[in-house]
């Protein structure tokens, strides 16, 4: 093995990616461990590799004595067709050991369009693609993350999915399983003393029949032992379970190259687009003293010269402005820069943003997601007109010279002059700068994303904007915002949102459509020199897909949805009330000034409201 990669990592492009040997990985000798784990990131090297999920996990498994775990990634085309030419398997980074000898094969599901990366890296591993046709001798495919909240686009291939927060539920497993691999019992009796564990969805358990019309028409239980429902995994309180002091620290560049520290998890502000905003209530926050103490650790053990700070609105934490005040001051003394992302535009504060002053700069970004009131009204965005300008205008004072604007288009009941105002937000802060008499290079960046209708949100039910209409409305922004001076336009592949949206909402039929696609040679689609349009129109055409079927088509409130059999303990009375109160443009307060009836609290304690008061 090792003499045969080590002649063909001679011949690829930024062989770093699959030698291993970074500094803090966990290297157990294959012997010493009864449970040996392969971590697949269905991507490459530098994208896995800013993945903190991963590094949570590889720390969480590897501080078992008994367990072994070890990363895989996506080899690149250069290095797949060597592999391929000279035979050689995919294979663990840590010991270099074919993934098929390895006891679990698991995937996390960040995104929709990796899927065929997972058939890809099954295939190199010589593992049959579905499980039906999977022996004893094959390693168990696991699968968790976002996108497994609808596993079912995944149910032929993957034998477990694992729903929630997976520091509790992984563990939990792969020690079943040590035990179960002691009494020396087989795969289907393994999987049925597992499948009433929390957050546990085995596929092959559950029988599915349709209408003529395409719809779902039951999930029937195969095994009497499997629950009715899957209830996601949640972690009451992230205070005290371990996060990496130690991680990872990569060979080569990768995409966000840092120190993270999670400061808290979930969301309160019930954004109807978002579906992370759902699944991970409630919000559990750390201290800022544990906060404090990981980062200070992570930077002494890894030599990173950036800190940032992880979860889905920074400057939401409670203790946000004396924490980053803190962190800045610290950071200052080390050399290192501190990144602020995903700050929100009525909480950030300025006098964080005056810390930063005479620091390290870089562009702020802010996300209205919409152009209009009524439309931020109608996704609950909570944010106004003045909101926006006034934080720009700070920000500008303060000088900054590069304001970073996301939006999404296609949003449920958008017109074209929701389009019409993402262009005056983006003139108007170009006039805010001028009037500011700062003078100066200054510069605004919008980008664009197209609305993907997710699972277990309140939009899960209506439909998204064809193709053909995405492009007309970029075509339609571009007019408007080329006229612009310091304005520069950046948006998303069309095709590719229309196939996220696919699997996004698909079911157990969308097998078929995989296998054609990765067939026909598809990998790496979430890259763009890598995606192939005619690729995937091939794949459509010969598993007869019907891509409208799951994409521009509406849904009734009372249809059977795919991802039913998954209980995110987000109330679906809820989620309706969120679609109807849309419809009408109403908002819903944060619930941190007072609960919005989601029905997370029947799962666990939320303790959300008064954190304001």
């Amino acid at each position: 093995m090792n003499s045969k990669l080590n002649h063909l990592l001679k011949q690829v492009e930024k062989p770093a990616r699959y030698i291993g040997n970074e500094i803090n990985i966990v290297k157990k000798k294959p012997e010493d461990a009864e449970v040996r784990f392969a971590f697949a990131f269905p991507d490459l090297y530098e994208i896995g590799m800013s993945y903190m999920g991963l590094q949570i996990l590889y720390h969480v498994l590897n501080s078992r004595d008994k367990i072994a775990c070890e990363r895989v990634f996506a080899p690149a085309p250069d290095m797949e067709a060597l592999m391929r030419e000279e035979g050689l398997p995919l294979y663990t980074l840590e010991t270099k050991t074919p993934v098929k000898e390895m006891d679990f094969f698991g995937f996390t599901l960040q995104y929709e369009m990796s899927f065929t990366e997972i058939l890809n890296m099954m295939e190199l591993s010589g593992i049959a693609l579905l499980s039906s046709e999977r022996t004893e001798e094959d390693p168990i495919i696991v699968a968790g993350g976002p996108c497994a909240y609808n596993p079912e686009p995944l149910a032929a291939f993957v034998d477990i999915f694992l729903i929630g927060d997976g520091e509790e539920s992984l563990p939990l497993l792969l020690e079943k399983y040590r035990e179960a691999k002691r009494r020396g019992i087989g795969k289907r009796a393994f999987f049925e003393e597992i499948a009433g564990d929390t957050g546990v969805y085995i596929p092959s358990f559950y029988d599915v029949s349709y209408h003529e019309d395409g719809t779902v028409k039951a999930y029937e239980k195969n095994f009497e032992g499997a629950p009715n429902r899957v209830e996601r995994c949640i972690i009451d309180d992230i205070e005290n379970i371990d996060f990496p002091t130690e991680p990872m620290v990569p060979l080569i560049e990768t995409v966000h190259d840092r120190a993270v520290v999670e400061t808290f998890r979930g969301c309160t502000r019930g954004c109807r687009f978002c579906q992370a905003g759902m699944i991970y209530r409630p919000v559990r926050e750390r201290s800022k003293d544990k906060i404090m103490d990981i980062a200070m650790k992570q930077l002494a053990n890894t030599g990173h010269e950036e800190l940032s700070l992880l979860s889905l609105s920074t400057s939401d934490y409670s203790a946000f402005e004396p924490l980053a005040v803190e962190l800045m001051g610290k950071c200052k003394q080390k050399n290192v820069s501190l990144s602020l992302p995903s700050l929100r535009l009525d909480s950030f504060s300025f006098k964080v943003l005056e810390e930063i002053q005479g620091y390290k700069k870089s562009g702020l970004t802010f996300a209205p997601e919409a152009g209009t009131q009524r439309l931020r009204d109608v996704i609950n965005k909570g944010i106004t007109e003045k909101d926006i300008y006034d934080a720009v205008e700070q920000a500008i004072e303060l000088g900054w010279n590069h304001i970073k604007l996301y939006f999404m288009i296609g949003l449920p009941t958008e017109t074209d002059e929701d389009l019409d105002g993402i262009a005056e937000i983006a003139e108007r802060i170009t006039e805010i700068h001028k009037n500011s008499g700062r003078g100066g290079r200054f510069h605004v960046t919008v980008s664009v994303s197209n609305f993907v209708p997710k699972a277990h949100t309140p939009f899960q039910w209506v439909s998204q904007n064809t193709t053909e209409e995405f492009t007309r409305k970029h075509n339609y922004l571009t007019a408007k915002l080329k006229p612009l001076k310091k304005v520069t336009f950046n948006y998303h592949d069309d095709a590719v949102s229309t196939l996220e949206a696919v699997f996004a909402r698909g079911d157990r039929r969308l097998s078929g459509l995989l296998v054609s696609a990765h067939k026909n040679g598809c990998r790496l689609d979430g890259w763009s020199e890598h995606f192939s349009l005619e690729k995937w129109r091939k794949a459509i055409e010969e598993s007869g897909t019907d891509i409208d079927f799951y994409t521009t088509r509406s849904r009734s409130y009372d249809e059977i949805l795919p991802w039913d059999i998954i209980d995110s303990s987000i109330l679906r009375d809820f989620l309706v009330s969120e679609a109807e109160k849309a419809q009408a443009g109403s908002i819903t307060a944060d619930c941190r000034y007072g609960c919005a009836g989601c029905g997370i609290n029947r799962r666990t304690e939320c303790r959300s409201g008064g954190i304001y008061e």
